[in-house]
């Protein structure tokens, strides 16, 4: 499997609807997930060169997100290459995904395809750690988290007291840091305005696209909701059904991409390397391809060690992942 099983496939879907496909697809393998990243930019300058000016562009998009600045800069530069901008959405386009999918003009979704709520989450040098083995890792703070708390506390709860809301303020910002509250609220004002902008280059009813933003920003609930062509739809969403020869070419092609990474397979380290000893390892946790340009993979690459140390509680098992190469390539 790989980019020689798919390019055929791109090459039909391009003559059969008059277009230029880029596939992104970023890793959702449980322990070796990527996200959407300005790191991919570049890449996608050079498949757009080997492009050119073209009537349409095709993103084929497979993620769960990641960085908004990213994304907005990304959609934006798709467009100055085309005329009409359109996403495809095999199984899902989440967060940051579902954000440059409001750039396009048209959204295919297959029947098992999902977009989800574009509410950010943060992670920040100052966040909140948590204990990851031996060490405290960071961890992301929802910017629709900690508005869902403030308005518990006033609407919800129904408290007016200001010594109180102070307190609870105070307390909040004892456990998240008050500069990554200000960092929170300036990024829901953020994606709420980059939202908006996009939609409103196609659509012209202010109302719903109103609409839509609170839904994506806020009423959609928790930041894992998925939404499903049928609802996509409803909330006025430019969405397409793909025919049946159609439907069939975008399984393929997210079954192909989907073996190759594994991505239904839970990347274990323990298990990969053997007791006392040290395995290489490479894996491809994204890809950027274009029939113009080929294939692209973000790549981890390096060696894993996996030994035995004596603790005042026993022998205990370490592993070391001593990487050597991490990036982009192609392949």
């Amino acid at each position: 499997m790989g980019f020689a099983e798919r390019k055929p496939i791109y090459e039909a879907i391009e003559h059969e609807r008059n277009t230029k496909i880029i596939s992104y697809v970023t890793s959702d393998r449980a322990n070796a997930e990527t996200q959407i990243g300005a790191d991919c930019i570049d890449i996608f300058v050079d498949a757009l060169d080997a492009i050119g000016p073209t009537k349409k562009i095709s993103l084929l998009l497979h993620t769960n997100g990641g960085n908004t600045a990213a994304a907005w800069r990304l959609v934006n530069l798709i467009k100055t290459f085309c005329d009409e901008f359109e996403v495809l959405i095999p199984y899902k386009a989440m967060s940051a995904g579902t954000l440059i999918s409001l750039g396009a003009r048209s959204i295919v979704m297959t029947k098992q395809a999902a977009l989800g709520p574009i509410d950010p989450s943060l992670i920040h040098p100052l966040g909140p750690q948590v204990g990851n083995g031996n060490q405290l890792a960071r961890v992301p703070v929802s910017v629709e988290a900690v508005r869902g708390f403030l308005d518990a506390a006033q609407v919800d709860l129904n408290i007016k007291n200001e010594n109180l809301l102070g307190q609870i303020l105070n307390d909040l910002s004892n456990k998240v840091h008050p500069l990554v509250l200000g960092e929170i609220f300036r990024s829901r004002a953020q994606i709420r305005f980059l939202a908006e902008k996009l939609l409103n280059e196609h659509m012209k009813d202010s109302e719903k696209v109103r609409a839509i933003v609170d839904f994506l920003c806020a009423d959609s609930g928790s930041h894992d909701y998925t939404i499903n062509r049928r609802e996509a739809a409803a909330l006025s969403l430019p969405v397409e059904k793909p025919s049946a020869e159609f439907y069939d070419q975008l399984k393929a092609i997210h079954k192909d991409y989907s073996g190759e990474m594994e991505l239904s397979v839970p990347f274990n380290p323990m298990t990969f390397v053997a007791p006392s000893s040290a395995a290489n390892y490479q894996m491809v946790r994204g890809l950027v391809e274009s029939v113009n340009n080929g294939s692209f993979g973000f790549v981890s690459e390096g060696t894993m060690f996996r030994t035995t140390v004596a603790t005042p509680a026993g022998p205990q098992e370490q592993l070391q992942d001593q990487r050597v190469f991490e990036g982009w390539r192609a392949l």
